[in-house]
């Protein structure tokens, strides 16, 4: 009978043998601090890159309400401004001269919270304004009125700028990356 307990003994401590896929305590430290290390590497990029994004949006979509304002302003045949409001972060399109009862068509936009707008002229050029904010009118015939602002500036907290600039054949803007 001894025999046999004896058996039985080695037949169950041989049942649960160590298993060489498991993970020590240490291992999983290790693996948990160079995550650590990865993350604390990539985040800061990942957050540049979404500011990055919104700088970008909206550049394009400045310039889409440029030549939107453009565009009416031709098929309408009447200036049209492209207002820019820089402390309160917002822009929009309207009739210079609305009708008693405004501009129907009328189009208000906010900028992105991660940007800020800035309006610039070159040289001596008057200051076109719409509601005492810089504006850039659109004539009747799709042209840039002379004394419009040459530049608007879109900037991001990072210090990072685009520029919608006018061309200078003096019939639209486009985004660029430098300064005018």
């Amino acid at each position: 009978m001894a025999r046999r307990a004896l058996t039985m003994t080695l037949a169950i401590g041989a049942s649960n043998p160590p298993r060489p896929g498991a993970f020590t305590l240490i291992e999983l430290i290790l693996v948990m601090a160079l995550l650590v290390v990865a993350v604390s590497i990539v985040t800061p990029r990942v957050s540049d890159f979404i500011r990055g994004r919104a700088l970008d949006n909206e550049g394009r979509r400045l310039a889409a309400v440029a030549h939107a304002a453009q565009s009416r302003a031709i098929s309408e045949g009447m200036p049209i401004m492209l207002w820019v409001d820089e402390k309160q972060g917002r822009y929009g399109i309207e009739e210079e001269t609305p009708g008693k009862n405004g501009d129907a068509e009328a189009q208000n936009f906010a900028a992105d919270e991660n940007v800020q707008l800035g309006v610039g002229s070159a040289g001596v050029r008057t200051r076109v304004t719409f509601k005492n904010f810089p504006a850039i009118r659109f004539l009747a015939d799709g042209s840039v009125d002379e004394g419009s602002p040459t530049a608007v500036q879109i900037k991001d907290s990072g210090g990072h700028s685009l520029w919608l600039v006018e061309n200078s054949n003096q019939r639209s803007y486009d985004v660029r990356d430098s300064n005018p």
